[in-house]
């Protein structure tokens, strides 16, 4: 089966993916798992992109430019652990390979607003990963870990990713996201050993 072109002014490699994790629906929005659908949103909004009304590959999805960079921005509606064929639609489409490929999504084992930028690495117990690196045949490509911190007490970590970030937890995460929008543009501009070198720290001991 031949691929269908969307457009014929860029070439399938000009594109990258950048993909916010989460779970749909209005009883999860802004829960700590669904960070990386807020650091999604954060970024369409400052770059001026809109979703589609219409799905692709189970995701809404918006297309524009970001850094200079063709860019598709994606939140797989799947429910988080299903996230995987969502992504690896979108890629075998796009023909994007891994290493164009960044994924935003929490995680418990950071302190709330730390991120962590890597160029690949396994899912950390993180189930949302776990089908992406599964559908996608590879670990090696980028992420944007961000931290929620761990669960207080003997909370069920399961019920702890469900609440949403207390007043005195969101000043900084809501600047850890403006953080993780200028890392992606970092990334997309410089690549990954700049956006390492430049945002691996936290909120309070950044430039």
């Amino acid at each position: 089966m031949r691929w269908i072109r969307r457009d014929t002014n860029h070439t399938a490699a000009d594109r990258f993916l950048i993909v916010g994790l989460g779970n749909p629906g209005r009883e999860y929005h802004g829960t700590r798992h669904n960070i990386g659908f807020r650091c999604a949103d954060a970024l369409t909004r400052e770059h001026g992109l809109s979703y589609e009304a219409k799905k692709r590959s189970k995701a809404t999805v918006a297309e524009g430019t970001i850094a200079g960079r063709r860019v598709l921005v994606a939140k797989p509606q799947t429910f988080m652990n299903l996230s995987g064929g969502s992504v690896q639609g979108l890629a075998a489409f796009y023909r994007i390979p891994p290493e164009r490929i960044l994924v935003i999504y929490d995680d418990l084992d950071l302190p709330a607003a730390t991120l962590r930028i890597r160029p690949k690495g396994g899912s950390g117990g993180h189930r949302g990963m776990t089908d992406i690196i599964r559908k996608l045949g590879t670990q090696d490509f980028p992420r944007i870990r961000f931290g929620i911190g761990r669960p207080p007490d003997r909370m069920d970590p399961a019920a702890y990713v469900l609440q949403r970030f207390s007043a005195e937890e969101e000043p900084a995460i809501a600047e850890a996201v403006a953080r993780a929008v200028a890392a992606v543009e970092s990334w997309l501009r410089d690549g990954i050993e700049t956006v390492m070198n430049q945002f691996n720290n936290t909120v309070s001991d950044s430039p």
